[in-house]
Formats: structure tokens, sequence, C-alpha cells
């Protein structure tokens, strides 16, 4: 790569014939802030005639700048995008995050990727976002910026939930905790992980409750706490009724961690297949058991509770 030079994960082929309304950010969890954004600019494109674009970058720039202080993703690449599907939005432009780009000034990254790029007519915002070398870039430093080069800027207000601001930092330390119907609240969906079912040692068929063993491929992936929760496990045929056990299985002395869901009214064979599992609520937290029978007993209980849960009517 050449010093001073932006990488396009994917090259961005918007035509020059129009303008565009763009945002940018990082856009983890792709949250219900986010998509207040994500409509706005919609809205905006529709209105002019101009294409609307989504500017966002992979991988999350603090592993690049602050490894250390890199938090675990919300969202993949790869939901991220099945997500901003959904968005009606004309483009989605994913930038490689790079040293390089870093230490782009503002106007830097103002003049060679929003307006030499993308041609921007329209620029739209978050209320808390920063862009820049150090972050050092806000909405009036844009606005600014936009005023000699030719662009509007504008800033929507947050989004709130439980009169607190929508924020992926606030989702990520809820799910953290285990507060599903926070997050949930927050995201407008339930929050999700994905999983290819590998083989275990089938102890979860010896005991009545088949399971199918999930691991997750993406090591930045946020995973909620070790606990028992009620999810709903997406599958190619459809969705259902889950209780998963994620964690420890203190009952069985030398058996590693695990991420095991057991499908409610599901027989089949799901080896390599790829399951989306929607965290919806914890249940109780992993304990030992002095017998095998005495977990069986709580494990009819977990399910019990998991039909309880998601037959009830969903909030809002």
């Amino acid at each position: 790569m050449t010093e001073g030079t932006v990488h396009w994960a994917h090259r961005p082929g918007i035509p020059s014939d129009r303008g565009t309304v763009v945002t940018v950010g990082t856009f983890d969890g792709v949250h219900r802030g986010h998509w207040a954004v994500l409509q706005e600019i919609r809205r905006r494109a529709e209105s002019t005639g101009r294409r609307s674009v989504l500017v966002t970058f992979d991988p999350h720039p603090l592993r690049i700048v602050r490894p250390e202080h890199a938090p675990p993703l919300l969202t993949t690449p790869v939901e991220k995008k099945e997500i901003l599907a959904e968005s009606g939005l004309d483009y989605a432009v994913f930038i490689s995050f790079t040293q390089t780009l870093s230490r782009y000034e503002p106007r830097h990254f103002v003049e060679e990727i929003l307006v030499g790029r993308l041609g921007v007519e329209e620029l739209v915002i978050g209320y808390d976002h920063g862009f820049g070398k150090g972050r050092s870039g806000d909405a009036e430093t844009l606005r600014a910026i936009g005023r000699e080069l030719g662009f509007a800027v504008d800033v929507v207000p947050p989004i709130e939930s439980e009169g607190h601001p929508v924020s992926s930092s606030r989702i990520r330390r809820a799910v953290q905790g285990a507060r599903l119907r926070e997050a949930m609240a927050c995201l407008g969906r339930p929050y999700s992980c994905r999983g290819i079912v590998v083989r275990g040692d089938g102890r979860g068929k010896e005991l009545g409750f088949p399971t199918a063993n999930l691991k997750v491929s993406d090591a930045g992936k946020l995973i909620p706490p070790p606990g028992v929760y009620a999810v709903w496990g997406v599958l190619r045929s459809g969705t259902y009724k889950g209780a998963l056990h994620l964690g420890p299985r203190p009952t069985f002395q030398g058996s590693p961690p695990s991420i095991e869901l057991h499908l409610l009214d599901y027989d089949g064979d799901l080896y390599g297949e790829e399951v989306r599992v929607d965290f919806i609520e914890h249940l109780r937290a992993v304990r030992p058991f002095r017998t095998a029978a005495a977990l069986v007993s709580r494990m009819r209980e977990d399910v019990e509770a998991v039909r309880g849960i998601l037959d009830a009517p969903r909030p809002g």
C-alpha cells in the first residue's frame, strides 16, 4: 500500500451523475440511534434525487490505534452487511481501517473520501460523532469544512430508551451484564450471535435433551456471560424456541466450556449448519448438580420457562 492512500475493502462504484447524501461511522450494532441516521439520509436522498451512502470501517478503528482498548463487536462485518441490506440505502461502503487512515486529519479525510470519492452534497451524522486523527473532528469542524467545500451538515439527535441515549457502549454493557431486554430495546431487535454446529460428546442426547454444539468463528464477537438463556434458534428451515447453555459444565468434571443449544420441538441433523441465536432472556446462572437426574429435572424446568417466555407477547 502506498503511504498516504486508503485501501478500500470494496472499491465504491458510485456513479458521478448525481450527488450523494452521506453518513460515516463505525456503526457497531446498527442500533436504533444508527437507524435514525440511516433513515434520515435515505429520506433526504429520495426527496432530492441524490444517492444515499453509508461509509463504515473494518476492522473497528480501535483495533488499529489502541488495540488494548478495542471493544468486542456487537456486529461482525457479515452481520452488519445483512442488517444494512434492509435499510433501503443505495450504497454501503466498507473501508479498510489502517494506520494510514488513522493519521488522516479531518480535512484530509473529507476532501479525499467524502468529496473526492463520494461526491457528498449533504452529510448527516449522529450527535456523538467524531472523526479524523484522534477523533479530532466534530460537528462544528465538519460544518466549517462543509461551508468551504460546498456541502451541508446536519446532526441527528440521540434516540433514547428508558430515559437514556442509545449507544453501542450502552448495549455492550447490557449484553455483558446479561440484561438482554435492555439490549433488545436499544437495538430494536434481539442481540444475536452465529455459530457452526460441531460434534460434541453427545451427553445432551443421553439425558433426553439433544443439543447443537455451536462454534462461534469470529473471535472478536461479544458473547453474553455464562448462563442458561431463553433464545430463538434461526435455521435454514425456520425459527425454533430454544434453551441455550453457555459456559462451563460443572456437573461433569473435565468437560470443557461449551455453547449448547437445545431446540424445542425440533428433530433433525444440524451438523455443519450455521445457526443464528437470538438472545431473549437470561434464565439462571450455571451451577453444578449432585447427580445427572437432578440436572435433568432442572433442565425440564428451564424448558418450561423458555416456553413461557417465548410464547408471551413480545414487548412493543
